[in-house]
């Protein structure tokens, strides 16, 4: 179907169609724009989202990466960074392919249309001014043959009139000539201008609109195929991230896959492990005998013993009630940890520096074999020019080496004081002769909650254990804590849910049902620090109570 042959009427209702066309065009490159505004800020909040809970570069950042579901999140959060930039791709892909090549496009086609209308108008004017002329030749021509009519009617009156002279009479019929021959020569002219007329109309009708309107006809197909192209790379262009996305969503997958429930418990072991023994067997206290009773560590016995130790404020104190006043990284030796804690950090920094000396190991190497080249070939440099370099490398591995020295002689003692099987087995043997000998008396060697030996030990105890010394594990002495430290304000209240006698030093003895402050909070030992009034203070496990901390405590919560 031709717009030419079909529509050669339809001028304006073209016009108007092809500027719909338009319109439309435009109207579905806002939604492209639109569409691509949203893929934008759906990737910067996905972007946003994936930053927000990436860990933090703290220390806590390195416990997390022990965890397998931990590097498994933060795999899926880099996965999902990637997954949003597919969808920056997208609206670049967009801008780029659809909305750019339209706005060009849609410039392309007004300035084509406005020409091919123009051309329309102009015919169209062109024939109306025909037509006008083409009236004017026919009333022209009516109009003298009308005079010609009146001319011819006046000159017959005249020459029947025998009143006229001839003179008159001769002079109404040359006037008669006259207009017959101006109607002639206006027939003439209207015929000759009808039959052009005619022609230009054909010509109008059949060649210039059917023309004309082809161009529009082609140029509304162009249109309505270039939208269609666009529809479809509006699809492609999702359609070509799609790999990319299944990839990162596989990322995920295998991420999560990947997590191992049975290896982050046995890191949690290794994260927390202390070293210490677990307490011993409570040995049966025969109160239906005559015998000496096993004293306490605040007994006067064991005070006395205390006046004969050496002068000093060295206390046997056990490793859990030891708080570190360093608010910061702690002491160089890692002594504020727990044995088996203790280790793992030195033989961290022990790696760290044997790394550290490879390093500069490696330096030296590429310097001396670089000065040998130099003396060798001396133009290409001066050999002297490397010694300071050298020089400083030195230093610094022996700075580096001594540094190795100290930590492995931290290591080496923290592994002498670490309790092995064989010291174990040892002190169950001792202590099964040992109460096979006195009988059932009070227990010897009793543990505390932590895991360490409290020192209850009756005389005939002693005595055995100067004739036959059992090597058993060495437990730190620590200065006393608690003095020169301030009180230290209340952050919420416990209850006590077990009875806990509190024979070690630095603890403090709770009945079950009773209500303390507390004014330190776990730290991760397993060890909370209470009081009961302002003179009486200490340590309870933290599973032995309730904790209720106050809202503006630090960490406010409520644990059991």
């Amino acid at each position: 179907m031709s717009w030419g042959s079909e529509l050669w009427d339809q001028f304006d209702n073209l016009e108007k169609h092809t500027q719909w066309g338009i319109e439309y065009v435009e109207k579905y490159t806002k939604f492209v724009k639109e569409r691509s505004e949203i893929e934008i800020n759906y990737a910067k909040q996905i972007r946003n989202l994936s930053k927000k809970y990436q860990p933090k570069k703290n220390s806590r950042e390195e416990e997390e990466s022990k965890y397998t579901f931990c590097r498994a999140f933060l795999t899926s959060l880099n996965e999902l960074n990637d997954y949003a930039g597919q969808h920056e791709v997208i609206a670049e892909n967009l801008t780029s392919q659809i909305i750019s090549e339209l706005s060009r496009y849609l410039q392309e086609i007004k300035t084509e249309r406005k020409s091919h209308f123009h051309d329309g108008r102009k015919a169209q004017q062109h024939i109306e001014s025909s037509w006008k002329q083409l009236e004017s030749c026919k009333r022209r021509f009516e109009r003298d043959c009308k005079e010609a009519d009146r001319a011819q009617q006046y000159f017959e009156k005249m020459d029947a009139d025998i009143n006229v002279t001839k003179a008159d009479v001769e002079k109404a019929r040359q006037q008669a000539q006259m207009r017959h021959q101006m109607a002639a020569d206006s027939k003439s002219e209207y015929s000759s201008y009808l039959q052009k007329f005619n022609q230009e109309q054909n010509e109008h009708y059949f060649q210039v609109i059917p023309n004309i309107f082809q161009k529009l006809q082609d140029m509304e197909e162009r249109r309505i195929e270039r939208l269609g192209v666009c529809m479809k790379t509006f699809a492609d262009v999702d359609r070509q991230v799609l790999p990319i996305v299944g990839k990162c969503l596989d990322g995920m997958t295998t991420a999560a896959e990947s997590i191992e429930p049975k290896t982050d418990s046995k890191q949690v072991v290794e994260s927390y492990k202390s070293g210490f023994e677990p307490p011993g067997d409570v040995e049966f206290e025969d109160y239906g005998q005559a015998m000496k009773r096993t004293v306490s560590e605040t007994s006067l016995s064991n005070s006395r013993e205390a006046k004969e130790k050496p002068a000093g404020k060295s206390k046997g104190k056990l490793w859990p009630f030891i708080k570190n006043k360093n608010k910061g990284s702690g002491p160089e030796d890692f002594s504020h940890l727990p044995p088996e804690q203790r280790r793992k950090k030195l033989q961290g920094k022990l790696d760290e520096l044997n790394k550290d000396i490879q390093k500069e190991m490696d330096q030296r190497d590429a310097l001396t074999k670089m000065k040998d080249v130099y003396i060798k070939n001396p133009q290409m440099g001066d050999p002297s020019s490397v010694d300071p370099r050298l020089t400083e490398i030195g230093l610094n591995i022996e700075k580096l080496q001594s540094e190795v020295q100290k930590f492995e002689g931290w290591l080496a003692e923290v592994e002498e004081r670490m309790p092995s099987k064989s010291d174990t087995q040892r002190r169950s043997i001792y202590e099964t002769q040992n109460s096979t000998t006195v009988g059932n008396n009070c227990a010897q060697d009793r543990e505390s909650p932590d895991g360490s030996y409290t020192e209850e030990q009756n005389s005939e105890t002693q005595v055995k254990a100067t004739i036959n010394p059992i090597p058993t594990s060495t437990t730190p002495e620590f200065d006393d804590e608690f003095d020169d430290e301030e009180t230290l304000p209340t952050i919420g209240t416990c209850k006590a849910l077990y009875p806990f006698e509190g024979h070690n030093e630095g603890t403090i003895a709770v009945a079950e049902g009773e209500l303390l402050y507390v004014i330190e909070e776990d730290k991760g030992d397993g060890w909370t620090r209470v009081r009961r009034n302002e003179d009486e203070e200490g340590y309870v496990p933290t599973s032995y109570v309730e904790v209720f901390l106050e809202t503006n405590a630090k960490g406010a919560m409520t644990y059991i």
